[in-house]
């Protein structure tokens, strides 16, 4: 009797106040990255932002990349209590943990898919596609990964052919340092770097190797392919963390990058733009960590009513990536330099508070005018 006082108490307040925190929808993101990792702490902090702005509610669980623990944090959620589970849970798809997180969250509540989709034919086999074989899963959102790997690999490219770093054959030869084979991102990643040096002729892939995203990784890697591949004056790495422990390699060498060994990488890692304006770095996409936010600005848009399946469809790809240089690294750190995102007014992406938009614009170029 107590407990049904204080809650009609409660809901008296809610409505004598109008106070946002009675009525605000209640989000959560499991966060596939480590806590203390560049990229997903910006995305998680973009995201904080952009729920401030529209009166919503967020919670942040990092799953420190062990995907067995994003599994555990997804099923925590499951278990709560009708009213005390978050409205929407976000997801990635990352290590193609997708379509069990769905098994375990979409009974219980709301699932958007953000960052990494399900894509790769054995994830869609699994779990379909948005609303079909999970009523409650929404929608997702991914960046076109494909044009990260593209724009760094050609602008590698065309630098090494500046700088006239070919080998005696003739060809500028290239070493990729890749992520994992089974995140939707880190593939098509890989398929736009394979582009650019197809559409190149003049370019040679001496190999592949697999690093997981991880510095220490790609630093071991990248000693050996160093030996076994001594013509090779170019790295293609699918993240800035990769690249530098790439380069980590190439300097215990005595060699020095920039100059006689290009790298490329992905991600906006204070580190990585610093590497943009000292030449250490030849090509850097980044800007897609603000897709979260973006899929924030969908989930509002949908709880209020305005459905972007109806207008979109439900699964949209979204160009994202910038290639930065020093102008664009300039414009980041004085606008959003120690993850600031609170100047930006995330309304102004949403259909509810812009009633004339007929399609979103999700594309960070934007964010830099």
């Amino acid at each position: 009797m107590k407990s049904m006082l204080q809650r009609r108490w409660w809901l008296f307040l809610c409505a004598a106040f109008l106070t946002s925190s009675c009525w605000a929808q209640k989000v959560a993101f499991i966060n596939p990255g480590k806590s203390d990792e560049a990229y997903w702490v910006s995305a998680a902090k973009s995201m904080e932002a952009a729920a401030r702005s529209l009166g919503m509610e967020l919670e942040v669980r990092y799953a420190e990349r062990q995907f067995p623990v994003a599994l555990e944090i997804a099923r925590e959620i499951a278990a709560r209590p009708d009213g005390q589970r978050p409205q929407v849970v976000i997801v990635a798809n990352e290590g193609a943990a997708g379509p069990e997180l769905l098994r375990i969250l979409a009974d219980k509540t709301k699932v958007f898919m953000a960052f990494s989709g399900i894509s790769q034919p054995a994830d869609v086999a699994a779990a379909g596609e948005p609303r079909q074989r999970f009523a409650q899963w929404i929608g997702s959102l991914e960046p076109k990964a494909e044009e990260a790997g593209y724009i760094t690999a050609k602008e590698l490219i065309a630098k090494a052919r500046a700088q006239g770093l070919r080998a005696s054959d003739g060809k500028i030869h290239l070493l990729a340092i890749t992520g994992d084979r089974s995140t939707t991102t880190s593939i098509q990643r890989i398929q736009g770097m394979r582009r650019a040096v197809e559409e190149a002729r003049d370019v040679v892939v001496d190999q592949e190797v697999n690093a997981q995203f991880n510095r220490q990784r790609a630093q071991e890697a990248a000693e050996q392919l160093f030996v076994r591949f001594p013509q090779a004056r170019a790295v293609w790495a699918g993240s800035d963390q990769m690249a530098f422990g790439a380069m980590q390699a190439w300097q215990a060498r005595g060699g020095v990058p920039g100059k006689d060994m290009l790298f490329a990488g992905i991600n906006t890692s204070r580190e990585a733009l610093e590497a943009v304006k000292s030449g250490r770095m030849a090509a850097l996409a980044g800007g897609h960590f603000i897709l979260g936010a973006f899929a924030m600005v969908m989930i509002h848009d949908h709880h209020k009513g305005k459905d972007f399946a109806r207008d979109e469809g439900a699964a949209l790809n979204a160009s994202m990536f910038v290639l930065f240089g020093p102008k664009e690294v300039d414009l980041f750190l004085a606008r959003y330099g120690e993850d600031r995102f609170d100047a930006i007014d995330f309304r102004r992406f949403s259909k509810v508070h812009n009633p004339q938009l007929k399609r979103y614009d999700f594309s960070f170029r934007q964010l830099l005018r």
